[in-house]
């Protein structure tokens, strides 16, 4: 039996329980893991309070890096004592599962397990959203809401190397430094600051080519502000609510522009993909770009106050569970 913290239905942290579950032999093409690090990330919220549906009971979590006890007939990528780590698999908040070993990458040297649970679905979608979803390119402006989360801060750093200008939102002075510190180029304070207004100043006037917004509800309709005729708008995340339903004619009135609504798991949905994806990000930070920093650690047991911290806007960085 091994530990599991799972929800029965969905709402608040409360919701989150541990669970003593059966786990059992790898099947055909299947690993059997032991986590040593957990990601923790919104979208393990999202699902638990039912923005994102799940089939219950479920269990939390959707990355972490661990080490390989046992693997199934077929498998010849993977064996025993390996170092391993994933993303885009429900179920990670748990001592030990069953995953598919196609969906597993290997750990090189110089990355760490914490370092894996901190970045694998976070460095992933930065890549994505910066090679694949607009390409930036060196001497661009764009402007990245919530700099100072886990997301955030990988993304000024790669960006900064790229040598594309940023223009960071944060939601207080002690996030708003912590951007600053990790590669950030403009600084906006949306507490105290209109963050349109300062993006126009810094652009004179022409606004952005690309706006990259996790933030949601709030930031939606001046974050179109931002940009320029024919610009981007990417929404990549809700942290504070979904996105009301839109009249697209807003998007010919501000200049002909474009959005879109990526996500991380159509990005590595082949394997070639998530291999190539997560090379790149271990060379990164194995090169020194890119500095991994896990900003606070919880208990397994202690899930729901996680939940609590992100959700409450407490966190910066990245956050993990130690099982």
């Amino acid at each position: 039996m091994a530990k599991a913290v799972r929800f029965h239905k969905q709402g608040g942290a409360e919701v989150l329980q541990v669970d003593e579950v059966q786990v059992g032999d790898p099947g055909p093409g299947q690993a059997r893991i032991r986590h040593t690090a957990i990601g923790v990330n919104f979208v393990d919220t999202y699902q638990r309070s039912g923005l994102y549906p799940m089939q219950l009971p479920a269990t939390a979590g959707n990355e972490a890096a661990g080490v390989v006890e046992a693997v199934g007939s077929g498998v010849t990528e993977l064996k025993a004592g390996e170092r391993v780590a994933y993303t885009g698999l429900p179920g990670s908040y748990c001592e030990t599962r069953l995953v598919p070993a196609e969906r597993m990458v290997k750990l090189p040297q110089g990355i760490s397990d914490e370092q894996a649970a901190s970045m694998m679905l976070k460095g992933l979608t930065v890549h994505y959203l910066i090679f694949t979803t607009y390409p930036v390119k060196k001497g661009e402006t764009v402007l990245w809401h919530a700099a100072a989360g886990g997301v955030g801060l990988i993304a000024m750093q790669w960006l900064k190397h790229l040598g594309v200008t940023t223009i960071a939102t944060a939601g207080s002075d002690e996030k708003v430094a912590l951007a600053k510190s990790h590669g950030a180029t403009h600084l906006v304070n949306y507490s105290k600051e209109n963050f349109v207004e300062r993006v126009k100043a810094l652009t004179d006037g022409k606004g952005v080519p690309v706006v990259y917004d996790s933030v949601g509800k709030s930031t939606w309709e001046g974050s179109l502000d931002c940009l320029r005729p024919r610009g981007l708008m990417v929404s990549f995340g809700n942290a504070s609510g979904a996105v009301p339903p839109v009249n697209l004619g807003i998007l010919s009135t501000k200049g002909s522009l474009y959005v879109t609504r990526p996500t991380l798991a159509t990005h590595i949905a082949s394997r070639a993909d998530l291999v190539s994806r997560s090379n790149d990000l271990f060379e990164a930070v194995k090169s020194g770009k890119v500095k991994i920093e896990t900003t606070a650690r919880y208990k397994l047991a202690d899930a729901a106050q996680a939940h609590r911290d992100l959700e409450g806007r407490k966190t910066t960085g990245s956050v993990i569970l130690v099982p």
